[in-house]
């Protein structure tokens, strides 16, 4: 299992992203772990292509759940679930978890 993590305004945020032959699972969280809003999202059939997504359960996060699930599956080229559990504003926890994503996939 991949981590990364960073301080943001006093807060731990961190990302666990496990990777399997056909897809991929990140966990997003400040602190222990925790799931939250789960989105799932298949990569496009074709470059250039849009796959699609959909939230699971949740109601808090919904855009930006479902577009780290998209990011994820876009980046992996694989189905790919995201669970996102955070205090944060929507648009600024879009931002760092997708920063998140890229550094846990470089290590």
């Amino acid at each position: 299992m991949q981590e990364a993590s960073i301080e943001q305004d006093g807060r731990v945020l961190k990302i666990n992203l496990l990777q399997m032959d056909n897809a991929v699972l990140a966990i997003c969280h400040e602190g222990a772990m925790k799931m939250g809003t789960l989105a799932i999202s298949t990569p496009g059939l074709r470059d250039g292509a849009v796959g699609t997504s959909s939230v699971l359960l949740g109601g808090k996060y919904l855009i930006a759940a479902r577009a780290l699930a998209e990011r994820a599956a876009a980046i992996f080229n694989k189905m790919s679930l995201v669970s996102l559990n955070t205090t944060l504003a929507e648009g600024e926890a879009l931002r760092a978890y997708s920063s998140l994503l890229d550094k846990a996939r470089s290590k």
